[in-house]
């Protein structure tokens, strides 16, 4: 598949302060193919940022570390991994051509989209006025009461959430018309077609003990992944939605594909 954006384009794969969890969320939606990404800011190293991309049934997350090479007032370098680079789009731009892991960068991630309750003229020059009605795209949640939003004219700007809410576009769940409540210690049935998985109606107290059914070798650069290897026992102590479950193995804490383990009858 060819890769389709404009890596100068900012604030189509900008994303701002999103957590591990919530850019997981984002590209694990059953509709997204390998290869869509989008890049959030580190929150364990200040400064740096993180590129998040859907590799087959996973989302790895590539640090990026703002390098400054020269004297103090020089322009930055990045780097991921042993590549360097001038800027982001760069990076963007030979990752369009080069594999990370499994895949190349294809596109980035589709935005939220949110609606306006009331109108909104905006007080200083950074703000981003708007309409009762009128449907905003999220480009970053920069603060509790105030996010970087784009209108349909393609302007940015800022805008206080309490003027508004989500749109009905996206209030599908991401797993199709199902909605899915949040997951703890029960698992529910449900359909994804476009993945043509099932989840079977079970439940299991957490944690719980699973067998390695799958080996599993993760991204090197990735030290969240727990490498698996077939008849090793795992104790799971979290279940996600998204499929990437938590657990506990060889006393190390780490996340897995739940595809590669199966529960003990003994549990």
């Amino acid at each position: 598949m060819a890769s389709d954006f404009d890596a100068e384009n900012k604030y189509s794969w900008y994303f701002g302060p999103l957590s591990r969890e919530e850019a997981n969320d984002i590209l694990m939606a059953p509709s997204l193919d390998s290869g869509v990404f989008l890049i959030r800011d580190s929150r364990t190293m200040r400064g740096d940022c993180v590129l998040c991309v859907r590799e087959d049934a996973k989302v790895s997350h590539y640090i990026i570390n703002k390098v400054q090479m020269g004297p103090s007032g020089s322009l930055p370098r990045y780097r991921i991994g042993d590549q360097e680079f001038t800027d982001i789009p760069s990076l963007l731009n030979f990752y369009k051509k080069h594999y990370l892991d499994t895949t190349s960068l294809i596109k980035p991630a589709p935005r939220e989209k949110i609606r306006a309750k009331y109108d909104f003229n905006g007080q200083d020059e950074d703000d981003l006025p708007f309409l009762r009605g009128e449907i905003l795209e999220v480009i970053s949640k920069d603060e509790e009461k105030w996010w970087t939003c784009r209108n349909s004219q393609g302007k940015v700007g800022q805008i206080p959430v309490p003027y508004v809410e989500k749109s009905a576009i996206d209030n599908r769940s991401q797993f199709g018309n199902r909605y899915l409540a949040p997951l703890s210690t029960t698992m529910y049935m449900y359909d994804i077609d476009c993945y043509s998985l099932k989840y079977f109606l079970f439940k299991v107290k957490l944690p719980a003990k699973a067998v390695v059914i799958q080996d599993r070798i993760p991204n090197a650069y990735d030290k969240t992944q727990l490498k698996l290897l077939v008849n090793e026992i795992i104790m799971v102590t979290k279940m996600n939605v998204n499929g990437q479950w938590e657990g506990i193995l060889n006393d190390k804490n780490g996340i897995f594909p739940f595809t590669h383990v199966r529960f003990l009858e003994d549990h």
